[in-house]
C-alpha cells in the first residue's frame, strides 16, 4: 500500500518559537479563549480581594493596635452573610459549569461533516488517511471552511492528538475509537503533537497540519499515486482475508449478512442487543466470540495481529459503505 507523494502548495512551516497562547484556526477556539479567559479573569478578581481582606485585617487588627474595634457581628447576620456568600459561589460556579459543559458538547457531539479522517497513533507517530485513500505520517492536509471529522484510534499504548491551534485534544485509545470535529478557518501550518506520556520518543511525536484553500486542497488529493479509496480497500481486504465465502449478500453464509447492518441493532446469543457500531465490528475482528450474533456458530476465527487498525478502519469504511439498516425497524436476528 503506497502513499500518495502529493505536492503540496508553498506553506511556511509552523514557527518553534514560544507562544503563551496559539493563534486561532478553528470555528470554535474563540469561544475555548472566551471560557478560558473569563476563568483567568475571575480567579484573578478573587484573588485580589482575597489578598487585600488579607492585608487589611492584618494591619487593622494586628494585636499590638490600641483602640475600641466595634462591636461583634451577631451570629444571626453572620450566618446570613455566610450563606449569601455561600449561594453568590454557587450561582456563579453552576454558570461556569453550564457554559463549559455546553461548549464541551458543541465540540464532540456529533454533527454533519464534510470529509472523516481516520487517525492511527503508534510509538512514535501518527498516521492519516484520508477517503480517498491518501495516507501522511505527521503531517495532516485539510481544505479550509470544511467541517472535518478525526476518528482515532491507536495501536498499541494511549497516545492523546492535541492540536492547539485549533484548540483540540483527543485520547487515542487501543480498542476503541474517539471522535473529535472542527472547522479550519485559516489557511496555514500548524503544530500537533503527543500529549500524553507514551514512552521514551514521546517528544518525538509531533508534525504539523497544513490547512490548503479548497482548490489546492482538492489538488493536492488529485496528485501522486492512485490508491482505493478506504471502502475500496477495505472491500479487496475483505476478498483477500476470505470474510466473503461466510458472510454472503443473500445470508446463506455462515456469517450474518453485512448489507444495511451498520447503525442496526443486533441480537446477541445471550440474549441482549447491541448496536452495530465502528467498536463492535472492530471487536467481532478481534475477537468474534465475545458478542456472538444469535443464531450463529461460533465458527469465525480471530484476526488479532492479523490486520493493523489502519486496515480494521478500511473493513469499517466497507461495512459503512453497504447502505443503511435493511429493516424499517432497524434489527437483525
Amino acid at each position: 500500500m503506497n502513499a500518495k507523494a502529493q505536492e503540496t502548495p508553498a506553506i511556511e512551516d509552523p514557527p518553534i518559537g514560544l507562544k503563551l497562547i496559539p493563534e486561532q484556526a478553528s470555528d470554535y477556539a474563540q469561544q475555548v479563549d472566551f471560557l478560558y479567559y473569563a476563568l483567568l479573569g475571575i480567579s484573578a478578581v478573587l484573588m485580589g480581594v482575597l489578598a487585600a481582606l488579607v492585608v487589611l485585617f492584618a494591619v487593622r487588627y494586628r494585636r499590638s493596635l490600641k483602640g475600641e474595634r466595634g462591636e461583634r457581628i451577631s451570629e444571626r447576620s453572620g450566618r446570613r452573610l455566610e450563606i449569601g456568600f455561600a449561594l453568590l459561589l454557587c450561582v456563579s460556579f453552576m454558570g461556569l459549569f453550564y457554559w463549559g459543559s455546553r461548549l464541551y458538547l458543541d465540540l464532540y457531539s456529533a454533527v454533519d461533516t464534510d470529509i472523516t479522517v481516520d487517525v492511527v497513533g503508534k510509538q512514535w507517530m501518527w498516521k492519516f488517511q484520508h477517503p480517498n485513500g491518501s495516507r501522511e505520517i505527521n503531517t495532516l492536509h485539510l481544505p479550509v471552511g470544511e467541517t472535518v471529522e478525526l476518528r482515532i484510534t491507536s495501536q498499541d499504548v494511549i497516545h492523546s492528538l492535541s492540536l492547539p491551534a485549533f484548540r483540540l485534544k483527543r485520547d487515542a485509545v487501543p480498542g476503541m475509537y474517539t471522535r473529535a470535529q472542527f472547522t479550519p478557518t485559516r489557511p496555514g501550518s500548524y503544530r500537533l503533537f503527543c500529549a500524553e506520556y507514551c514512552g521514551t520518543d514521546h517528544a518525538r511525536m509531533r508534525g504539523k497540519v497544513v490547512v490548503l484553500e479548497r482548490s489546492d486542497y482538492q489538488r493536492w488529493l488529485a496528485g501522486g499515486v492512485d490508491t482505493p479509496d478506504r471502502a475500496e480497500a477495505g472491500a479487496q481486504l475483505f476478498q483477500s482475508l476470505g470474510c466473503g465465502a461466510c458472510h454472503k449478500a443473500d445470508g446463506s453464509g455462515l456469517g450474518p449478512n453485512l448489507h444495511g447492518i451498520f447503525g442496526s441493532r443486533v441480537r446477541l446469543a445471550d440474549g441482549s442487543e447491541v448496536v452495530v457500531d465502528e467498536t463492535y465490528i472492530r471487536d467481532s475482528i478481534v475477537d468474534p466470540q465475545a458478542q456472538l450474533v444469535a443464531g450463529y456458530q461460533p465458527v469465525m476465527p480471530s484476526f488479532s495481529g492479523q490486520v493493523s487498525e489502519e486496515e480494521i478502519l478500511q473493513l469499517i469504511s466497507y461495512i459503512q459503505s453497504l447502505g443503511q439498516p435493511l429493516e424499517a425497524d432497524g434489527e437483525h436476528d
